[in-house]
């Protein structure tokens, strides 16, 4: 799945400057990170990892 269709982009308010650029750089690595861990649905991992603010965390090892 893209990162437009599983972020929403298209309906993103961001859209001056530099923002929408700086909003995909930091959606890549959320995505990479979620896909070294071995996670093929991004959209269900984003809506796992929402729910407890530790498991972005633990997914990261800072916790």
């Amino acid at each position: 799945m893209s990162r437009d269709v599983t972020y929403d982009e298209d309906r993103s308010q961001i859209r001056t400057g530099t923002g929408p650029h700086v909003m995909a750089n930091l959606r890549n690595p959320a995505i990479a990170a979620l896909r070294t861990a071995g996670i093929t649905n991004i959209a269900a991992a984003n809506r796992h990892h929402a729910r407890d603010s530790n498991r972005p965390l633990a997914l990261l090892g800072i916790i």
